[in-house]
Parts: C-alpha cells; structure tokens; sequence
C-alpha cells in the first residue's frame, strides 16, 4: 500500500492532503492547510512548518512526497520564501526516508483537470470529483490533493510505460 503526502507550500499557510493508493484506487485520507503565525519571523514559521509536517508524518505513515515546485511569483522575494517553505516540507519527509517527487503547479493541473491553465475553483471541483469528496476542500488543501492525485497519475503511466516497453522487448526476442 502506497501513501502519498501532497503539499502546497507557502510562507503564511500550507496545504496538505493524504491519499491512499491500494489495488490502484486513490482515495482520500485527510487534507488541511497549516496555518503558520503570520506575525512571527519567517524561521519561526518554518520551525512551525516542520514540525506540524513532523506530526502529520507520525499519523498517517506516508511514504512518498508529491510537492509543487517553485514558480516565479509577484517577486523574487516571495519565490525565495516560497523556496525556504518547500526546503522545510521536503526535509521532514526526507528524514524520514520518503520518496521526493517535484511538479510544476502546470503538470499538477494537467493532470488533474486536463488543462495545465486551469483556475483554483477548477481544481477544487475536479478533486472534489475524483475523491468523492462531500464537501469541497479549501483551495490550498485542493491543491495539495491535487498534488498527489498528479503523482499517482504519473506513477501510474510510467509503470504501464515500463510494461508495454518490457512485453514489447520480449516479443521482439521470441521469449513471453
């Protein structure tokens, strides 16, 4: 059994969604969004980050990270605490032997909306959608739902990738 952690970073809040993968179906564990103190210094958020990430890993056991990658926003400096935001998350996970896997917010939304320009309230809809969700998650949670939903989307194209290629290999070398 696979589970997978999304999360969409951020300096001031921070989605997150589990979802479990057995017998190749996807469904819906929990997902929030940690709010950090927006009146404390950008370490203690990120100390607050972590260590809410830390707890969340101690629950739910994942063992893989889906994680949106960084894109230039309104300005380099919101980027770079974007950055340091995404640094904190993928540190918690890696200390505890999780798969890393990065996508752009484009790919994320492709995958799951089938568009890569799609708006927040389309993202919403569609996990809603896929999860059998009853209500619809807060953005940041969709998006975090989202992020995993993408993994498991592309985990699962490149094992049937690598089974067609294997089959293939084998005919052509007159072995089943």
């Amino acid at each position: 059994m696979t589970v997978i952690l999304g999360i969409d970073p951020g300096s001031r809040k921070t989605g997150f969604g589990i979802i479990r993968l057995v017998s190749g179906r996807s469904t819906y564990v929990t997902s929030g969004v940690i709010r950090l103190p927006v009146e404390a210094e950008l370490a203690t958020r990120l100390g607050v980050l972590f260590a809410s990430l830390n707890e969340l890993i101690d629950e739910y056991q994942p063992t893989e990270l889906s994680i949106e990658q960084v894109f230039m926003a309104h300005n380099a400096g919101s980027a770079l605490k974007l950055g340091q935001a995404r640094g904190a998350a993928m540190v918690a996970c890696v200390q505890r032997d999780m798969a890393v896997h990065e996508y752009s917010a484009r790919q994320i939304k492709q995958a799951v909306v089938g568009t890569g320009g799609a708006d927040k309230q389309q993202v919403q809809h569609m996990v809603t959608r896929l999860l059998q969700l009853p209500a619809t998650p807060a953005e940041d949670a969709a998006d975090a739902l989202a992020a995993a939903l993408c993994h498991i989307h592309t985990r699962s194209t490149l094992l049937r990738t690598t089974a067609t290629r294997t089959a293939g290999r084998r005919l052509r070398e007159g072995r089943r």
